[in-house]
This record gives C-alpha cells, sequence and structure tokens, in this order.
C-alpha cells in the first residue's frame, strides 16, 4: 500500500548460462507437510504484474547513448548482470569464459559470446541481432574492441559497467590501444537511478508481498522456537504468496548486530525478534525490517523502539525534492544522538548509514550517508532505515522502502505502529 509522503524466476546455471527473471514461485499444497495455518490460507499476489515493455527497454538503451555522448564514450559493455538485464532483459551467470553486450554510442548493440553457447545466447537475446563468438583458443577482448572500432570510435574512450571483472577490463584495455577504459557509471547508473512508473509497480507488487508473508509468519512465533523455523515459515509465506523471498530472523542480544550472528538462536519471552528480508518481482526487489517482541515488551524495548520510529520518520520528513542525500542521513542521526546515543557511528547507536539505493538490486545508487550531496529527484528508490544498536542488549531496525515523486516521498509500505504492532 503506498502512503502519501510515505524473481519467480531467477534461474541462473553456473559457468555461464542465463537466467530469466520474473515473479511467482509455485504455492504450496493445502496440505504441505508442516506448513502452518496461517500461511497455508495465503493466496498467490501474482495476479496483474506487467513485465517491462519492450518499448521501455529501447528507451532505456537510447538515454544510455545519449548519456555516453555527454560522458565522451564510443560505448559501453557488461556482462550479464543486472544491468545488462535492465537495458535488455536478458541475464547470464559470470565465469572464466566472456559474455556480455556493447552498447555503443551510436548503432546497434552486439553481443560476445563463447561460441559453444551461441544457440542458447540466440534463445535469450532479444535485443540486437549480432552475436559475435569466439572460440577457446580465440580472444574475446578482441571481438569487443573490434565490435566498438566497428561503430565508429570517435574519442577512444570504452566505458566499462561496475561490475564486469578486472581481467575483462584488463583483456579489452590490451585489445584496443591507444583506448582509454572508463568507469561507465554515470552512465548505468545515470539511467537506472531514476524509476519509471512501470519499475515503482513492480517494486510496490515486491512489498506488498513481503509484509503479507512477515504478517502471516510472525504469527506462528512461540516461546522456543528456533530463528531457522520462523525465516523458514517466512520463506514459505512468500512461496505461498507466488514469490521466491526470505528473510533473516536475530533474537535478543543478537539483534544488535547490524547483520546478525550465526550463533543458533530461539525465542524467548521478552526477546526482541528483528526480521530482514524480502522478495522480487521481474526482478525488482524489495527489503523491509520489522523489530518486535515475543510477549510482553519491557519499557526499555519500548523506549528505545520508540525513538527508533522518531528516527526513521525524520529520515523521511528530509527526504524532500532537491535536498542533498546526506541530509536525510543527518535527520534520523540527530534524533539518536539527542537521545544520548553515538555520537557519529559509536554504539550504542547508529552504526551505518540511513538507507541505501534500490532497484533491481538490494543495494544500488546511490546512498542517505554523510557527505553524498547527491540531490532527490523523482524516481529515485531507497530504504528508510536508520538503527538503534545496543551491544549486548539489543537492537532495533524499522525498514521501509519509499520513491521519490515530484511531490516528495512516498513509502511503499505503512510504517509499523508500534513494538506490538508492527504492520501498521
Amino acid at each position: 500500500m503506498s502512503l502519501n509522503r510515505r524473481e519467480f524466476l531467477e534461474v541462473t546455471a553456473l559457468g555461464g548460462a542465463a537466467a530469466a527473471v520474473g515473479c511467482g514461485a509455485p504455492a504450496p499444497s493445502a496440505s504441505e507437510a508442516g506448513v502452518p495455518a496461517a500461511i497455508r490460507a495465503l493466496t498467490p499476489m501474482t495476479d496483474g504484474i506487467v513485465p517491462i515493455s519492450r518499448d521501455e527497454r529501447l528507451a532505456r538503451i537510447a538515454k544510455a547513448q545519449q548519456l555516453m555522448a555527454a560522458e565522451r564514450l564510443d560505448a559501453v559493455f557488461m556482462e550479464g548482470t543486472a544491468s545488462c538485464f535492465y537495458f535488455t532483459g536478458t541475464r547470464w551467470g559470470q565465469s572464466e569464459r566472456t559474455f556480455g553486450v556493447v552498447i555503443p554510442a551510436r548503432g546497434e548493440l552486439a553481443w560476445v559470446s563463447p561460441k559453444f553457447e551461441e544457440e542458447r545466447a540466440l534463445e535469450l537475446i532479444t535485443f540486437g541481432a549480432e552475436v559475435r563468438t569466439w572460440e577457446e583458443d580465440e580472444s574475446p577482448y578482441a571481438l569487443i574492441a573490434k565490435i566498438v572500432k566497428d561503430r565508429g570510435s570517435r574519442h577512444g574512450r570504452i566505458g566499462m559497467e561496475e561490475r564486469v571483472r578486472f581481467f575483462i577490463a584488463d583483456g579489452v584495455r590490451k585489445a584496443s590501444p591507444g583506448a582509454e577504459i572508463v568507469d561507465a557509471t554515470p552512465v548505468t547508473a545515470g539511467c537506472r537511478v531514476y524509476k519509471s512508473p512501470a519499475e515503482i509497480a513492480l517494486m510496490q507488487r515486491a512489498n506488498d508481498a513481503t509484509i503479507e508473508a512477515y504478517r502471516a509468519a510472525f504469527t506462528t512465533m512461540r516461546e522456543g522456537m528456533p530463528q531457522g523455523e520462523l525465516s523458514a515459515n517466512i520463506s514459505a509465506a512468500f512461496r505461498a504468496l507466488g514469490f521466491d523471498g526470505g528473510a533473516s530472523v536475530q533474537v535478543g542480544q543478537w539483534s544488535a548486530l547490524p547483520h546478525g550472528s550465526i550463533t543458533p538462536q530461539a525465542l524467548r519471552e521478552g526477546d526482541i525478534v528483528l526480521v530482514d528480508g524480502g522478495t522480487g518481482c521481474e526482478g525488482y526487489r524489495s527489503d523491509i525490517t520489522r523489530t518486535t517482541v515475543l510477549g510482553t515488551p519491557s519499557a526499555r524495548q519500548i523506549e528505545v523502539w520508540n525513538k527508533e520510529l522518531e528516527a526513521q520518520s525524520a529520515a523521511f520528513a528530509a527526504a524532500e525534492i532537491g535536498a542533498p542525500c546526506e541530509a536525510v542521513d543527518a535527520a534520523a542521526r540527530a534524533v539518536i544522538e539527542a537521545a544520548g546515543f553515538g555520537p557519529g557511528y559509536r554504539t550504542p547507536g547508529l552504526p551505518h548509514r540511513t538507507g541505501h539505493g534500490i532497484g533491481l538490486e538490494g543495494h544500488e545508487w546511490t546512498n542517505f550517508v554523510r557527505g553524498n550531496t547527491t540531490p532527490l529527484a523523482p524516481g529515485m528508490c531507497f530504504s528508510d532505515e536508520p538503527m538503534i544498536a545496543i551491544p549486548g542488549e539489543f537492537g532495533i531496525r524499522l525498514e521501509d522502502c519509499l520513491y521519490m515523486t515530484e511531490s516528495g516521498p512516498v513509502f511503499f509500505t505503512r510504517q509499523a505502529v508500534a513494538i506490538d504492532q508492527p504492520f501498521g
């Protein structure tokens, strides 16, 4: 649910095979053994999902080419990662064998593939008719350099998407005498940071499904429950809803560690329970944290939980169009420090940034963090997740994601209301 101001399939075969990304996982049978009734009662939430259209991907490629011209780049090379999926709808696992796409500043894109993978590549590629292949004793880097040359090298600058491995970038450099190999992030992030209405809609569905999965799974909490059982119930709830998702569970003192502990834990009366996870819809991610208590909370837990909610709300209020990203972090941190925690990243207090970008990846550009002066603009999406970590005692984190509109931020999900009302 949106408040103003407030994949299924990702199949990547190891060693270089491709993946399709969507929503929907097979729902378990109503009689599936061991699944709690609250989860068996869930029904799929996959109706009406609209994938990213071909026209939208073509528009993304056109925008990337405009940005390349502004950055004086002849082309951008990317492996089969999230950016490749963003522009072309194709994913391909990373292995020692180079596979990827060249998007030139002018002309049609072209692919580079191992020769023995050509038929599989042709099955998966829907943008760009040209696939240049290399045999095991040949150089894929020379192919990449030749594509760039054939499309017209005006500036002698080839961009590498940020997840391209060094050995590939270095190989292209050696195969391109006189050319400069540079970071392509101004192009890839320059497109991906600003989400379209279609992207927002997919993220909304992922967030809605996450809340419903949590809501059902939280009803199964009981004294002595191993953390892994609660986590498994959350995963089962996602499957019942038609999604592939999950969440980590941290209990009591271990909730003070931002990313938890490998120490086996069990739920006990009066313990804090922190759940952090999400799912994807056509590749677009959710990321939600809820912190509650099993049984009756103490006055101390309520006090700290309420302060955390205040910090999250302050961050949201500071997320105004044109404001620098660091102002959002500062707003949340000011609330926490005024309560006697910190300062800075010291604990007890807020040990990490207030939020991160989110989209096709759970963490992407850009961040709510001190020193980031990037101005907030429509289409940007972030997590809002300050935390109060008290080592040896407990931690409270509330995390909801937001998207920026022309009039300010909108939460994808309702904020929690109280420590014993985690779903608004």
